[in-house]
């Protein structure tokens, strides 16, 4: 990140930024997590404007993953890999005071995981929001963990979702092309902000019209948090019922109505062609019951 405020202490700054705690910062700088121009400094250095700060991810401390025997939709699996049809409501992996009941805690139960770059997010090579659901690809092992994680940087791995928005969008397809980055007045949110920002581009194609509804299909070519949540809020269009971006409070407990519904790529190891499709929720298919009913 840039600095755009001067002559603050960098603990001081930086807690400002990422909503965390001070002696939180402080430590990540002790450990040598936090650099200054390419530089570590120490809490006390006083930033100056255009300084580049660059904060290394840093592990939750003291966290033992213990698995948990929950119920898990494997729609493919192999000696290298697996893909789940992750529920909605369920934490990918464990962070911020989320350490049981997620989806690491349940594929530990029945899977050896790759311990790839981090010990806290074993198998993980990429996520979806805790309320969205739909398919997510998981590694068995650190080859295929560095492979499947250079084939997303790639844009490799072709993912498709479904999503219900509130609003009736009058055109068939549209591309979203807006920078996204923290919000400034609300870290724990993503925004449409040229500071910071980084590109993102989603395309839409309408599947069906309701009265004050549009249930679409989106593709990704950029893979930024929030993505679609943020670019459908952007044009006036946000999922329904999500919590964060929606237009109202929850109307059911379902949270957003966004599925990751196809996936396709060439397995990294084996080159097979893997193609899979997630059926949507029992919640999603009776909502979309609902709507047709009020049309006839």
């Amino acid at each position: 990140m840039q600095v755009d405020k001067e002559n603050m202490r960098l603990d001081q700054y930086l807690a400002e930024k990422l909503g965390v705690s001070r002696s939180k910062v402080q430590k990540w700088i002790q450990s040598g997590n936090v650099l200054v121009n390419g530089t570590v400094r120490s809490s006390s250095y006083l930033t100056k404007l255009q300084d580049e700060i660059e904060v290394s991810e840093v592990e939750e401390e003291g966290i033992d993953l213990v698995p948990e025997d929950i119920p898990l939709d494997i729609v493919y699996e192999d000696e290298d890999l697996l893909v789940v049809n992750k529920k909605s409501g369920m934490v990918v992996h464990p962070a911020n005071g989320n350490y049981h009941g997620t989806l690491v805690n349940a594929l530990l139960w029945k899977f050896q995981l790759s311990k790839g770059s981090s010990s806290i997010r074993p198998g993980i090579v990429h996520r979806i929001d805790k309320d969205t659901s739909g398919l997510l690809v998981v590694a068995k092992n650190d080859k295929t963990h560095e492979l499947l994680s250079q084939m997303i940087r790639n844009k490799e791995i072709e993912r498709t979702y479904i999503a219900l928005v509130d609003g009736v969008i009058p055109h068939k397809t549209g591309t979203i092309e807006v920078p996204i980055g923290r919000d400034l007045e609300n870290r724990q949110k993503m925004a449409v902000t040229d500071v910071h920002g980084k590109d993102s581009r989603t395309h839409f194609t309408v599947l069906k019209r309701y009265s004050d509804k549009t249930l679409i299909e989106c593709k990704l070519d950029t893979g930024r948090t929030h993505q679609i949540r943020v670019s459908m809020k952007y044009i006036g269009y946000p999922i329904y019922n999500d919590p964060v971006y929606g237009k109202r409070q929850h109307t059911t407990e379902f949270g957003q109505f966004l599925h990751s519904w196809k996936m396709h790529f060439i397995h990294p190891i084996t080159k097979k062609e893997i193609s899979l499709e997630a059926p949507l929720p029992e919640e999603f298919i009776r909502l979309l019951k609902e709507l047709d009913d009020e049309r006839k």
